[in-house]
Formats: C-alpha cells, structure tokens, sequence
C-alpha cells in the first residue's frame, strides 16, 4: 500500500484537489501501474499467437485470471475478462435468457443502470421482470422475494448487486443465495463496488454468476470479469475468435488484466487495513458534519452500510443546486449520485425508490486508502462555510423581501 501521505502530497500537486469520489473511479495503484507497464512495452504480443511474442502475455493473463480465481476460491475456469462491469452484466442478464431458458428477472430499483436497463429492454422483449420493494434506507424486501419466488413455475434469474453504488447500502447475499437454491432460481450479484473490500468465497456463498470490475480498486479502467459457475454454462455475448476460452471475442487487454491481477492481489493482502482506515475516515466525517451543521441527514444504512460510501442529505435549501459546483470550485471532487448519471439533469432513480425528500440535496462522499484525516477535515469545513454561506444569503434576500 502506498502511504496515505505521500499520495496526499501528489495529489496537491495536482490542482491542490481533494478527491472523495472513489466509488466512480479509484486512482491507479503505483505497483498495479509498474506492473503493467512491460506489457504496453517489450511484452506487446497478441496472447493468441503462438510464437515467442505471444506467450509471454498469454501467461500473464492466466497468472490474473487465477489471481481473481484464488480471491473468490473459484476455478480459474470460471473467470472470464470483459471490458468491464457493464459488459459483465448485460452478458449474464440475455446469456441467461437466451441459453438458460430464463423467462423472468428478479431484480430492485437500485441496481445499477445496466442491470436495470438491460432488465427493462428483455422486459419488452417478453420477459416478466419483477422489482423488489425497498425500504427508506435501501434494503431489500427478502420476503418479498421469497414469496415471489414460492409462486413461481417460470425459470428465473436474481440479480441483485451487493454494494449500493450510490447509497452504500449492504445486500444480504447470503440469504439470498440460500433462498435461491431452495426455489431452484439463478443467481447473478453484482459486486463491482464491494470487491475486494470485502471477502467473497464462492465456495461459501454460492451463486451463478458474479461481476467485477478493476477501476473501483485501484486498478485500470476498461477490464472487468465475469465468474461463471461450472453448473450454469452460457454461450458467449460477443461472437469472434476464439478468446477467453470461447467465451469472448476480441483480443484480450493484456496490461489491464494484468493490473487487474496486481490489484486484486494488492487489496487481498491489505484489505482489513484498509477497511480499518476508511472507517476511521468516514466516521470522521460522520461526526463532524453532525456536530457542525444543523439537520445533516444521510442516506442507506449509515451504520451497517458499506463503508467507503457516505451520501449525506444537506437541509433545505434554494440555492442547494449550485452546492456541487461550489464544493468542485472548493477543490472537492465528490458526486451528486452515480458517476454514469453526472451531466445530466436526470434525478437520482435510487434516491427515487428510498423516497428521499427532494428538496434536500444529496451529495456522495467516497473514500480510499490514500485519503487523510486532514482531507476530511477540510472537506467538512467547506460544506459548513458553504451551507452557512447559502443560509445567510437566504435569510437576506427573504428579510429584503419582507421590508
């Protein structure tokens, strides 16, 4: 693990910016990063070839594939290189269908949007798909989902992720996974914020199908993978070559499936370290926004939530919308929501389904193991100096008003 203060001291460096948004994207760990660098270099070969230039990336895919294997205490036959979560997702959600004989989806209006959306398109191509009911913190109906599933003669797929993108909110897949195999439905979790920030034993926890993705542990962008238990074969999505062992096409990106290895390795070795260091950080962060700003709310399950998600509901405001851009003006780099949902004037559809007041604005701090206590401190310092900033000038503007 890089030490936190001497990533502290680059990042000021760059544009003197904090950055809390590491459920979007993580920065690239400097050993994931020297790791890859031979494979952009010297060892550029095509890992399907056979000669001399070939074999040595070849290896190296397989040296991450069973890197990912060993984490989830899977074969290193059931991992599968994509190019990243969302590909991991759709291809388990219309291989299912197609091969599996799926005619329902189970799934909650919190997932991600490409679980949701690619659910909602089956749907209009004739598949029954059923949505969870959630309470105000994001946990799921699981009886619910258990009556849906005693009523069932269809052949049903559950995707449910694991770690709330937006609200941190934990999903129990354990029973889930029981309840699934009790009622002879498959399985699909998406762990692509949770990975490596927590233990997974596939072996334990049994499900069909698992999706992860590099860039949310420090590892690069544009590589994800997708498990497949040996009981629940599917056919490939993308039809080509024959890569990843029939499975997908397209020449695989060696230097990112190598620093996909690297950084699982890396965040398997250190990953109660690193949990014990960004609870410090948010429970930090928890307690000052408490002290300091009056009806500070927050959103998920705040004390058995994820851990590197914090979505804080900042009190009433009318110039509550420009708090994002003036926390960016600050030097923060935080997120209204989902990163995929930034630019757009489209409202958060998990904040939707917890029935968070809409006149709170919502703003999700994220953490990792390079950020500070001394970042933190700032950062609340800011949002107080800036909620007492919009206060005061509502209060002026309503006492110009009155006079």
């Amino acid at each position: 693990m890089i030490d936190c203060k001497e990533y502290k001291s680059a990042t000021f460096v760059f544009m003197n910016r904090v950055y809390f948004d590491n459920a979007a994207t993580t920065p690239i760990d400097k050993n994931v990063l020297d790791e890859m660098l031979p494979f952009l270099t010297e060892h550029f070969g095509n890992p399907s070839s056979i000669h001399h230039f070939g074999r040595k990336p070849k290896a190296a895919v397989e040296k991450a594939r069973k890197q990912i294997a060993n984490f989830l205490n899977a074969s290193a036959g059931e991992i599968f290189f994509t190019s990243g979560g969302t590909e991991s997702n759709n291809m388990v959600l219309r291989c299912a269908v197609r091969d599996l004989g799926v005619q329902r989806i189970i799934t909650s209006p919190i997932e991600h949007d490409c679980v949701l959306n690619a659910s909602k398109q089956l749907q209009k191509e004739g598949i029954e798909l059923d949505l969870l009911n959630v309470d105000s913190k994001g946990n799921l109906n699981l009886q619910q989902l258990e009556t849906l599933l005693e009523n069932n003669s269809k052949k049903t797929l559950v995707s449910l992720m694991h770690a709330n993108n937006e609200i941190g909110t934990i999903t129990d897949i354990h029973t889930i996974s029981q309840l699934c195999i009790k009622h002879k439905a498959f399985f699909h979790t998406d762990t692509v914020q949770s990975l490596a920030y927590f233990p997974f034993d596939v072996q334990q926890i049994k499900v069909d199908f698992l999706s992860g993705s590099a860039h949310k542990l420090h590892g690069p962008k544009g590589v994800g993978f997708v498990y497949i238990n040996n009981e629940t074969p599917i056919s490939p999505l993308l039809f080509g070559g024959s890569q990843e062992r029939n499975m997908r096409a397209g020449t695989e990106n060696v230097a990112c499936i190598v620093g996909f290895g690297k950084a699982i390795e890396l965040a398997q070795s250190s990953m109660r370290e690193t949990e014990t260091h960004i609870r410090n950080l948010k429970s930090r962060m928890v307690s000052k926004l408490v002290q300091l700003i009056p009806d500070i709310q927050f959103n998920g399950d705040i004390d058995n939530g994820f851990y590197k998600i914090l979505s804080v509901s900042l009190p009433p405001n009318p110039k509550s919308e420009m708090m994002l851009m003036n926390i960016d003006i600050a030097g923060i780099a935080a997120s209204a929501g989902s990163a995929c949902s930034s630019g757009t004037e489209k409202g958060s559809h998990v904040l939707e389904a917890i029935n968070a007041p809409i006149d709170r604005k919502v703003i999700r701090f994220s953490f990792s193991k390079y950020n500070s206590i001394e970042e933190v401190d700032y950062v609340v310092n800011k949002l107080e100096e800036l909620v007492g900033i919009q206060a005061s000038n509502t209060t002026s503007k309503q006492d110009s008003l009155s006079q």
